[in-house]
């Protein structure tokens, strides 16, 4: 019998967003939701689907965004070189940021600590440093977790929504 390894027990939690403006928006979430299970990420909750007129630049396409509760066995470095290698694979290009894009997946929180990565190609922030501003993140992370609290602002989802701007919470719709 194989001796289990201590790592091999460790199981993360992790939130993760997913977005897209190009396409068919919803075939580009089903097919990042499908090629995170085919990485043995097992999606434990995952939200509603949310649409939102694109920010900075409203004329740009309308966001569907949704937010996923994942299980997995990778660290949070491993896990962000999935996720670009994901947005990769279904065509994202290098673009000016907030332009839009047919795939953008973040990790909003990991295990609900903090953790900063800054070296060459990679910068990683968790929690994301411009989540609690967005309607499109708070609105599906609320749905699926009412009692989670922002590991850095020490806030929790409630007082995260309650300080957004009244039409920001009315410019989003559930689909």
């Amino acid at each position: 019998m194989k001796k289990q390894d201590i790592s091999d027990a460790r199981v993360n939690y992790a939130y993760l967003s997913l977005g897209s403006n190009l396409g068919n928006r919803i075939h580009f979430l089903e097919k990042s939701k499908y090629l995170l299970e085919a990485h043995d990420i097992k999606i434990m909750k995952k939200s509603s689907y949310y649409e939102t007129a694109s920010w900075p630049n409203p004329s740009f396409p309308k966001f569907i965004n949704c937010v996923l509760m994942i299980k997995t066995k990778l660290n949070q470095l491993d896990l962000f070189k999935l996720i670009k290698s994901i947005e990769k694979k279904l065509g994202r290009k290098v673009s000016p940021q907030n332009h839009p894009r047919n795939c953008d997946i973040d990790i909003l929180d990991f295990n609900g600590k903090i953790f900063n990565l800054n070296k060459g190609l990679i910068n990683l922030e968790i929690p994301h440093p411009r989540m609690h501003n967005r309607n499109f993140v708070l609105m599906p992370l609320f749905e699926i977790c009412k009692n989670w609290s922002h590991p850095k602002l020490k806030k929790n989802i409630v007082k995260l929504l309650s300080s957004l701007k009244k039409n920001n919470l009315r410019s989003i719709k559930v689909i």
